[in-house]
């Protein structure tokens, strides 16, 4: 069973690697788009709800779908009092009551929440408030459950690989 587990978690781990590195591209298209914004605003006197609305939606893009992937590679905020200089298996006990007690239920809580709120945005196909908008506020409110999918999985994920240290040897 332990096998099939990390089987899971290793599945789980490349999953949200190739979704990570796939959005991180995206940061490229986000920051030269803003920069053009800027230029075309205050060189020209140009400016554009559209591509305003596409740099939202790019950043909110890389922010939702990536934030699993920093999980993964360790790189989300937190408080290193005690983890820093902690053993494995005190690193492991704290990851476990990190995914089981805080990440998961908030993660499943957020998908059970955000699920009506986004199907109402596609019975109606949601566009922008702005006359010149982007059509596609339903696909934007989409990246909310896809976040709480992406975040309960990759807590699993960390869950699996603290119960693995936590059960071998001292």
């Amino acid at each position: 069973m332990l096998a099939g587990l990390n089987r899971f978690a290793d599945i789980v781990d490349r999953v949200n690697t190739a979704i990570g590195h796939a959005v991180a591209w995206l940061v490229i298209a986000v920051v030269l788009l803003q920069f053009a914004l800027v230029l075309a605003r205050y060189w020209f006197g140009l400016g554009s709800i559209w591509l305003t609305e596409a740099v939202i939606y790019g950043h909110a893009t890389v922010l939702m779908l990536a934030a699993a992937w920093t999980l993964k590679a360790g790189g989300h905020v937190r408080v290193d009092i005690f983890y820093a200089d902690a053993s494995p298996r005190t690193r492991a006990t704290v990851d476990l009551a990190g995914a089981v007690l805080l990440l998961l239920p908030f993660a499943l809580t957020l998908l059970w929440l955000s699920l009506p709120y986004v199907a109402r945005s596609w019975a109606v196909l949601e566009r922008s408030q702005e006359a010149s908008g982007l059509p596609l506020v339903y696909a934007l409110k989409t990246l909310i459950p896809a976040f709480a999918v992406l975040m309960a999985l990759q807590g699993a994920a960390q869950a699996i690989r603290a119960l693995r240290i936590l059960a071998g040897p001292r």
